[in-house]
């Protein structure tokens, strides 16, 4: 049977594979030792959610590149429109000259944008470069030089991005001194409370440290540029800021001439049951970073901002690559999928695997928490449900686990795993990964 036309697993050898083994071994002799690889998957080919790896073995993608392949590997609608354009014009830098695709894409992520105000896009490769492109359009407008962001954040790897990031030690470690100028705030967790109790108060909790400690001890908040919130958190645990959150957010930057920055390079088309995730709140950030699932696998970002914020003048920010025209077309054939179905599937799939483990608290002992909205649902591993231990190394043993019976899954946070599969899945793929995690979840819990 060929890859096109199989949704499940399909393992011919043990795993790694025997070519599988001998690629690994020299990947370690030339790649950067600096990635993390959870499980020795060598992939060859991809289709939906089903990856073949170089020994013919196929598994089910739960994690979609890091949530970037929304509309499953190798889409044809994707691979038919980087195609065509591949064969008429590879590269033309935005920065030097004009292109339709630029202006068309830019027309569509600007009419999907929360709020009915104009805005403006910029276009860059990465996450962590639409990261970079809000933070240094946040000091050009506002003229401030300050930034709040979150524990448990992640924003990126580059300098600047990296600064606001807060997710692990060792993103950070020998890296410093990092950009002055930035503080950290707690993220309201309503499994474990904001301060480790009282998880019914975790927003007011949070709000009340930035307005009653932060502003009043570390920075005057007429000195901030603006504030970068993940709507829910990515490597933090993929944990969701309740609406009052936001809502209570959006209040204190509109008080004070802040930009609010939602940072959706993870949660953003479509992944959430919505365009964005900051669209469950009803909030309109001021800038909106998107990357990953904008098209398909290519490399782009957009920064997404209100036309009066983007007022930097020619020359202050560009990127050679940003905008590509094969990638631009990536791009309008996904958004043309996502609209058309995969986000609408997106919401039915989380509901129904939400359903379908409703029931997984009371069954599993070391289940502590599951949350998630959409097609970004997360899995907390506990030693204890009472005392909410973490159990980092159960949740690895899981994922090790899922990797032997054919399902890729990752990890999030401390001691979460993370569900992100393309927005493509069926509810036959959904329920085997559910069985799966299920049976292996079990495994763990006779090992203790």
């Amino acid at each position: 049977m060929q890859i096109a036309e199989r949704k499940l697993p399909h393992l011919v050898t043990a795993l790694p594979g025997p070519k599988a083994k001998q690629i690994v071994k020299r990947d370690h002799k030339v790649v950067s030792p600096s990635y993390t690889r959870d499980y020795p998957l060598v992939a060859k080919a991809g289709r939906g959610a089903v990856v073949e790896d170089v020994d013919g073995n196929t598994f089910l993608d739960f994690a979609a590149g890091i949530a970037v392949v929304a509309t499953g590997h190798c889409h044809p609608d994707v691979v038919a429109a980087i195609q065509k354009q591949a064969a008429e014009l590879i590269h033309m830098s935005c920065t030097d000259f004009y292109y339709s695709g630029t202006v068309e894409l830019a027309e569509k992520l600007a009419s999907i944008a929360p709020g009915k105000g104009a805005k403006r896009v910029y276009f860059g490769n990465s996450g962590t470069e639409a990261i970079e492109a809000a933070m240094k359009l946040a000091r050009y407008h506002t003229k401030r030089d300050i930034f709040i962001a979150f524990h448990g954040s992640f924003h990126g790897r580059t300098m600047g991005s990296l600064s606001l990031t807060a997710s692990k030690a060792v993103q950070r470690r020998h890296f410093g001194p990092l950009l002055a100028g930035v503080f950290h705030a707690p993220y309201p967790n309503t499994y474990r409370g904001t301060f480790g109790t009282r998880p019914e108060h975790a927003a007011a909790d949070a709000l009340s440290y930035i307005e009653n400690d932060l502003f009043k001890r570390i920075a005057d908040p007429e000195e901030i540029a603006a504030i970068f919130v993940e709507p829910i958190q990515g490597e933090g645990g993929y944990l969701a800021a309740p609406a009052e959150f936001l809502k209570g957010l959006e209040r204190i930057c509109r008080k004070h001439g802040i930009l609010l920055v939602a940072d959706e390079v993870q949660s953003g088309m479509g992944r959430t049951g919505k365009w964005w995730a900051v669209n469950h709140a009803g909030i309109e950030p001021d800038i909106i970073c998107t990357a990953k699932g904008i098209a398909s696998g290519m490399p782009l970002c957009a920064m997404i901002a209100k036309v009066d914020v983007m007022d930097w003048k020619p020359g202050a920010h560009a990127s050679t690559f940003g905008g590509n025209p094969v990638s631009i077309a990536a791009a309008l054939a996904t958004i043309s999928l996502l609209e058309r179905s995969a986000i609408a599937n997106a919401a039915r799939m989380g509901d129904f695997i939400l359903r379908q483990t409703a029931g997984w608290r009371e069954r599993h002992k070391i289940v502590g928490d599951i949350r998630g909205k959409g097609l970004m649902i997360g899995i907390e591993f506990v030693r204890d449900q009472k005392t909410k231990e973490r159990a980092p190394d159960l949740r690895d043993r899981i994922i090790q686990s899922a990797f032997r019976k054919g399902l890729l899954v990752l990890g999030a946070g401390e001691n979460s795993l993370r569900l992100a599969p393309p927005l493509v899945i069926d509810e036959e793929q959904a329920d085997f990964a559910i069985r799966t995690l299920d049976a292996c979840i079990s495994e763990a819990e006779r090992s203790i």
